[in-house]
């Protein structure tokens, strides 16, 4: 017997969401296989494809992205991902369920592999556009991108959906990674409360910075934001500075402890040398912070 398709989705969802909250974003294949519904089991991920369609269900679930897999799944111009089919019969198996969500509307839920057994989950994403003769689908990865698929793209749009997939997609993976690097934790104070942890850009997307770990910093809210506004800096050598003005500053505990007392202090860097910061971007941004 078929489940309710929309109910199993939202308890999904929200299942992801708990977990997702408590981990910096991810979640752990162990994780996946272990949700249930209405006492079932009823895991949210394949042992071994991309593509998640369980037995219960008259359309898929999840589907897999990830980097080196055997399909290439690319983003268009107009912000939308493009999945490829599974080979075989476009209407069998596996595509056949595939299909049935784009005609049904369904939300679907997108893991993107960062680590073997680790995944950033996306959700509510929808299949808006089905190719057969192309043998793919188009996903947006937001809900407001759903009807910009029939209007005429223009630059505006494009730029807009850009900016959301950005958002959707990148932001959370970035974060994801370089939280994991810093082993959830801010690399200046060493808070470890992973809701109140940010992935910081060194160079931000403006200025060329890719959302690489090497261009990223594990900070708490509050020196995010006081990197991100030149209250302090980063040297090179992974040293922090605290600008002149703000350390002959007067106020309460916050500023004292929280900004001024860092001065000096070194970074806690990632283990493995090739998720440390860019020193090269650190000179970049610390020259426009010793020039403001």
């Amino acid at each position: 017997m078929l489940l309710d398709e929309l109910d199993v989705r939202r308890a999904a969802m929200a299942y992801l969401a708990e977990r997702m909250a408590s981990s910096g974003g991810v979640v752990t294949r162990a994780q996946l296989e272990a949700f249930s519904y209405a006492g079932q089991p009823l895991k949210l991920i394949d042992q071994s494809r991309g593509i998640r369609n369980p037995r219960q269900l008259g359309s898929t679930l999840s589907i897999l992205s990830q980097p080196k897999g055997p399909y290439d799944d690319v983003e268009t111009q107009d912000g939308l991902l493009r999945y490829a089919y599974r080979d075989g019969d476009p209407d069998g198996g596996d595509n056949r369920k595939l299909r049935r969500a784009a005609e049904l509307g369904l939300p679907l839920v997108l893991l993107q592999g960062i680590a073997p057994g680790v995944f950033v989950p996306t959700f509510p994403v929808y299949v808006v556009a089905d190719d057969p003769v192309g043998r793919f689908v188009e996903i947006a990865v937001d809900e407001n991108l759903r009807f910009l698929v029939h209007a005429t793209p223009t630059a505006d749009t494009r730029e807009y959906a850009e900016r959301l997939t950005r958002l959707r997609l990148h932001q959370p993976v970035f974060r994801a990674r370089v939280l994991r690097a810093y082993e959830q934790s801010c690399a200046i104070c060493r808070l470890k409360h992973v809701d109140l942890l940010d992935a910081a850009h060194i160079l931000s997307d403006a200025e060329g910075g890719q959302p690489v770990v090497p261009n990223g910093l594990s900070l708490c809210k509050i020196h995010h934001a006081a990197y991100d506004r030149g209250i302090l800096g980063v040297r090179r050598d992974y040293v922090v500075e605290v600008r002149a003005d703000v350390l002959l500053e007067v106020d309460g505990p916050m500023l004292k402890h929280g900004i001024q007392d860092v001065h000096g202090w070194t970074l806690e860097l990632p283990n493995r040398r090739s998720e440390r910061p860019d020193q090269d971007l650190l000179e970049q941004r610390w020259r426009a912070f010793s020039q403001a």
